[in-house]
Order: structure tokens, then sequence, then C-alpha cells
């Protein structure tokens, strides 16, 4: 992407060709993949981390959630900052080659603390890419496609997931749950370890593919105001009603679903007997098929409930897919069944993934063009902080202290989910008028 050294606000200026356009989805999609292998990988591999370092349920969720989305969420303000008046090519080329060493750096702890503060180190690498993709994106495609092209670069997430734990159960597989491993500088490494670095340095290969897209015009507000961090706030303290039920809304759906994500291999591994590799290669192939289904056919439907004159169709499908995972997702942890556990799990993860689309396609829709890497950042830290931050941590709160038995983690799972999508799809639909406001206002 080369800057561009002005930026649009004429009327009506060209979107860039179809082609460059989904290239670069595709790319961005390619490298949200990889994000989500990077800060996946360790769920898969609770239990043995736990072992090795001496920790319990409490503190391997503040691992998979707490040390990550700490610095992700802190990061990505200012680094949307530069995104909405900077290359945001090289933006999510730094950030990639610093998540992508970290993530090796997760390989190489020796303790807990330092485990920690490699997962800060990813969470703050993979904070520079999706408020630059977003961003991006929306000013690549008109708005009857926006959706599409949001839904399609959004099925990184389980696509990564499912890929985290496909990989990371083959690789489990391959070196063996309890044979340790000597590899030349770095000594005696236990098999979680060498799975770090084989996932994480792989990813620098990717940056020099950064320069083959281009940075499209921004469109939008063209006062210098509105491109300042001052000048997002008051637009979001302008619209509140529609940015805190959209931001609250979709982030207790994303605080069931980054709960889910973290316990789902150990509920997998203790209630029903399965390997690290077994769960790890069964979840993989349903989150990234499943997953990734609903969110593209997620986005479809935002795209068509728009077409026929819905101004609120994206986070429309937020409330929708709040209310229809509920069978299914708080059925499929607490079955006696195996087989029907896993085969719930289709459902659950394709309504799970529904929202995901529509809901970064629903930000831009609220926010002029040089705010929205900024408005994304803060809907990205508000998800982050709740879902990631403290969803994995409610999990183990209840199994640890509520339940105090680590074979109960279903039964969190369960009451964890429920709770989150009842209260979400209040919230949400408290906000539809106020969002076709903030919609039309961001249009004028």
């Amino acid at each position: 992407m080369i800057p561009d050294a002005r930026n649009v606000h004429d009327e009506d200026p060209p979107y860039p060709s179809a082609p460059r356009a989904w290239w670069a989805v595709v790319l961005l999609l390619v490298l949200y993949v990889l994000s989500f292998v990077d800060r996946q990988v360790i769920s898969l591999m609770i239990d043995p981390i736990k072992e090795d370092l001496g920790i319990g349920d409490l503190g391997a969720s503040l691992l998979t959630g707490f040390a990550f989305a700490t610095f992700y969420t802190l990061f990505g303000i200012p680094i949307a900052r530069l995104a909405d008046t900077r290359s945001r090519r090289a933006i999510i080329a730094a950030g990639l080659a610093i998540w992508s060493v970290m993530t090796a750096a997760c390989g190489l702890a020796r303790s807990f603390t330092a485990l920690f503060l490699a997962r800060m180190g990813v969470g703050v690498g993979e904070a520079a890419l999706s408020p630059s993709a977003y961003s991006a994106i929306a000013d690549s495609f008109p708005s009857q496609r926006r959706s599409t092209a949001m839904g399609v670069y959004s099925v990184g997430s389980y696509l990564g997931s499912g890929l985290a734990f496909l990989l990371g159960g083959h690789l489990i597989a391959f070196l063996g749950e309890h044979r340790a491993h000597e590899v030349p500088l770095f000594g005696t490494l236990a098999p979680w370890k060498l799975v770090f670095l084989l996932v994480g340095l792989p990813g620098l290969l990717f940056v020099p593919l950064l320069w083959t897209i281009r940075e499209p015009l921004r469109r939008g507000v063209a006062s210098a105001e509105a491109a300042s961090f001052a000048g997002t706030l008051r637009h979001l303290r302008a619209h509140r009603g529609a940015y805190l039920s959209h931001n609250l809304g979709f982030a207790l759906l994303a605080f069931s679903g980054y709960g889910a994500s973290a316990w789902t291999p150990a509920f997998l591994q203790r209630d029903h007997g399965m390997s690290i590799a077994d769960s790890g290669i069964a979840l993989g192939w349903i989150m990234a098929i499943a997953g990734t289904a609903g969110i593209v056919f997620g986005g479809w439907l935002a795209d068509a409930l728009a077409k026929r004159g819905r101004r609120d169709a994206t986070m429309r499908v937020g409330l929708i897919a709040a209310l229809v995972w509920i069978p299914a997702g708080v059925l499929y942890p607490i079955v006696a069944d195996k087989g029907l556990a896993l085969a719930l799990m289709v459902p659950a993860l394709f309504t799970s993934g529904m929202p995901w689309g529509a809901a970064a396609a629903a930000v831009q829709e609220m926010t002029p063009g040089p705010m929205r890497a900024q408005a994304t950042a803060v809907y990205l830290f508000v998800i982050s902080f709740i879902g990631l931050g403290i969803g994995p941590s409610a999990v183990a709160f209840l199994t640890e202290r509520v339940f105090r038995d680590d074979a109960a983690v279903g039964a969190s799972l369960a009451w964890v989910g429920l709770a989150a999508h009842l209260l979400a799809a209040a919230v949400l639909a408290s906000g539809l008028r106020a969002f076709i406001r903030a919609s039309a206002a961001s249009s004028r």
C-alpha cells in the first residue's frame, strides 16, 4: 500500500478495481488467520502448561485471555490513530513481525511470568492488524458490498482458531504429548513449547507480501478534526446510544465465544477423555468449517436484509445470532455422549460465527471515513477486554471456585454462554433505533 498524497472527499471518488480490492481482502484474511493461530493455539495445551508451570485454571486463563487482551486493547487505540493518518500497510507489517516473534518467544518461556510477558507481546503486535484492515476494506467497497467483504475478512477468526487446533493437534501427535526434544541453541523443550516456535516464526515470511497491495483512498468527513481522536470521541458521544449498545452487545457475544474457545479443548479432554491431539483435530475441523460458514452467512444475511430496506441490518444479525445460538450452545457442554456433544458444536459454532462480519460492518456504517480505524479500535478494545480479557477467566472461576471440580468445566461453559447471550440479545435490541440514526448522520 503506497500512502496517498491526499485524502479524497470529492463526490463519489472511484473505488479500487474489484481484483485489487479482493486481493487485499484475501491477503488481510491470511494475516488474520495467522494472528488467530498464534493467539489461540495456547488453548489446546492448557493442561500440559499448567503441569509444567505449576498453576491452576485461573492462572491458565490469565495466559489465554488477560495477558494477551490487556496490551491488545491498550495499544489498539493509539495504533488506530496512526492508521487513520498513516500507511496502513506499514502498520500491519510492523505488527505482523512483532506478534510472530513474540509467539515464538512463548516457546522459550520457562516461568509463568515469562510466558505472561510474551503473551502481552503477541497482543501488542496483533493490535495493529484489525483497525487498519477494517478501515482499508471499508474504503475499498461500496456500502452494499461492504458487509460481505468484512465477512470474508472476519472468517479469519474461525479459520485461524480452527487451524490453531488442527495444526496444534497434528504437531502434538507428531512430537508426542510427553516427550521432550533437544533443539539447537534452545536446549530441551517440551512439545507445547515447540508448537509455539513452529507456528510463530513462519509469520515473518508474509511481511514482504504486504507490499503487493495499495492504500485505498480515504472517504468521509473532510475536516482535520474528524481524523483526530478528540473528534472521534465527540462523534462517539453524540451517538453514544448506538455505540454503547453495539459495543456492549457484541462484547457479550465475544465473552461467551472466547470463553468457549479457551476451554472447549479442556472440556473434551477432561469430560470425554480425548487426547490433546484428538480434541484439537476434531474441534479444529468443526470450528474452521462451521464457524467460517457462519461468518460468511452472517455477512450475506446482513447485505440481504439491507437490500430489503432494513437500515439496522448489521445490528439485527447480531440479535438473531444471539438467540439462535442458545439451544445448541447450552446443550453441547452438558450432554453425556461425546458424539452428540461434537454434533451440537456444529450449529453452536455456526451461529457463534454469524455476527462478526456484520458487527465490523456496523462500525463502519456508524462512523465517518477518517474516524473508522479509531472507532474500530474502540470497538475492539471493548470486545477484547470484556470478551478475551474476562470471558476465559469467568469460565475458570466457576470451575475452580464455584463448582470446585476440573470436570465441571462443561457446566461452566453452559452457564456463561446462556447468561451472555440473553444479555447480548437484550442490549442489541435496545440499540436498533439509535444505530439507524447514527448511520444516517455519518453518511451526510
